[in-house]
C-alpha cells in the first residue's frame, strides 16, 4: 500500500485517512502552514502546530475547528504516527512526518533552512520519501546570509534618510513583514500597514515576541511617517494610498529580486533578494541529507529539479498540485497590478 497519494482533493495518507494541505473540502486537514494556498476554508477539521492555530483562525474563521500539537509530538491516526517537524518558513511552518509499519514519508510543506530569528529553526527529518518544493529549484538561486540582508537594509535606510526620504519596504503580510520587522529592529520606529499589524497580533498571541511597532492608518496624518520605516503588503505598491505618502522611496522584499531583471518591476527603488523559500542548494542539501530514496517535487521548478535529482542519482518525480505560494502571489501582483485588482487579489485596497 501507498502511504500517500496525489488526488485531486491534495496529498492524501492512504492508511490514516487525511489529507495535507487539501485545496477542497475534506474531514481532516493536516496543515503545513497558514499561507492561503496551503491553508484554506471549508475543511471539517484542521490540524497544525500551536502557533498556526491563532493565524489560521484569523485568516479562515474563529469559527473552525483546529486541534494544535507541539512539534515532535506524536499522534496515531487510524495506525499512522503522525509529527510535526520546523520547516523555517513562517512562525509556526511544520514538515509533516507520517510512519506507517516503518515507512516514513516527511511532506516537506514549504521551507527554508536559514535561521530568521523568528520562526522555528529547519530541522532535518530522515525518511524513505520525500516531498519537496521547488520554488527556487534553479541555480541562480542562492541567499545572502539574514544578516547580510539586514546590513543592506540598514545601509538604504540611511541614504534614504540622508535624501529626506521615508523607506517604504514591500512584503507579504505573514512571513516577510516580520522578517523585514526583525531585519530593521532597532534602526528606527516601524509602521506597518493594518493587514499586518491584525496578523501580527495572531502571532503574538502564541507568545511570540516581535519587535516593535505601530500601525499606520491612510486616514491620519502622514507626516508621522517622514524618514522612517513603512512595511506595506505588495497589494498596495500601485495603488493610490502608497502615493500618499510624501519623498518616498520603495524597495521590495522577495527572493524574485534574485534575478536582475525583476528589480525593475513597477519602478522599484531597490529590490531584496529575501526569501522565506529555500534556496538551490538549501534544496539540494536537504533532499540529500533526508536520505529518502524517492522524491516527489511540487510546486515551482519541479521539472528541472526533478530532473537534475535524477542525473545525480536520486528517484525523483515531479508532481503537479495547485500549491501557488505567496511569492508567486508578489510576483503576479507586481508584474500584472491591474489584473490582479480585477481578479479580486488587491485585498488590502479595501479597506484604509
Amino acid at each position: 500500500m501507498k502511504l500517500v497519494e496525489f488526488t485531486n482533493k491534495g496529498i492524501y495518507c492512504v492508511p490514516g485517512k487525511f489529507y495535507i494541505d487539501p485545496w477542497r473540502p475534506v474531514d481532516l486537514a493536516v496543515i503545513s502552514h497558514a499561507h492561503g494556498d496551503h491553508a484554506r476554508w471549508g475543511m471539517k477539521k484542521y490540524l497544525c502546530h500551536h502557533f498556526t492555530k491563532p493565524i489560521l483562525k484569523h485568516r479562515i474563521s474563529e469559527d473552525i475547528e483546529v486541534q494544535s500539537v507541539e512539534y515532535g509530538e506524536e499522534l496515531n491516526i487510524n495506525g499512522v504516527k503522525v509529527s510535526f517537524f520546523p520547516a523555517g518558513h513562517i512562525v509556526g511552518s511544520a514538515q509533516i512526518r507520517m510512519e506507517y509499519k516503518g515507512f516514513v514519508t516527511v511532506f516537506s510543506g514549504d521551507y527554508k533552512v536559514q535561521d530568521d530569528g523568528l520562526s522555528t529553526p529547519f530541522e532535518l527529518v530522515r525518511c524513505n520519501e520525500f516531498i519537496t518544493e521547488s520554488t527556487f529549484g534553479l541555480p541562480i538561486y542562492n541567499w545572502l546570509s539574514p544578516d547580510q540582508y539586514s546590513e543592506q537594509m540598514k545601509t538604504w535606510v540611511s541614504k534614504n534618510r540622508e535624501q529626506g526620504k521615508t523607506s517604504v519596504f514591500i512584503g507579504y503580510s505573514l512571513g516577510k513583514a516580520q522578517r523585514i520587522m526583525k531585519s530593521l529592529e532597532g534602526y528606527g520606529k516601524i509602521f506597518v500597514h493594518h493587514s499586518i499589524a491584525k496578523i501580527n497580533e495572531a502571532i503574538e498571541s502564541s507568545g511570540i515576541q516581535l519587535p516593535d511597532y505601530e500601525t499606520v492608518y491612510f486616514n491620519d496624518d502622514l507626516k508621522k511617517l517622514d524618514q522612517e520605516i513603512v512595511i506595506l503588503p505588495p497589494a498596495l505598491l500601485d495603488s493610490n494610498l502608497i502615493r500618499k505618502i510624501p519623498n518616498r522611496a520603495t524597495g521590495i522584499c522577495s527572493g524574485w529580486m534574485q534575478v536582475r531583471g525583476s528589480r525593475r518591476w513597477r519602478s522599484a527603488d531597490a529590490g531584496f533578494a529575501v526569501s522565506d523559500h529555500a534556496d538551490w542548494n538549501g534544496l539540494l542539501e536537504t533532499v540529500k541529507a533526508t536520505g529518502a530514496e524517492k522524491v516527489h517535487v511540487t510546486h515551482g521548478q519541479t521539472e528541472v529539479f526533478a530532473k537534475y535529482l535524477n542525473e545525480i542519482g536520486i528517484s525523483a518525480e515531479p508532481v503537479k498540485t495547485i500549491f501557488g505560494d505567496e511569492e508567486t502571489e508578489e510576483k503576479e501582483i507586481l508584474e500584472n497590478p491591474k489584473t490582479s485588482a480585477e481578479s479580486g487579489t488587491l485585498k488590502a485596497d479595501s479597506k484604509i
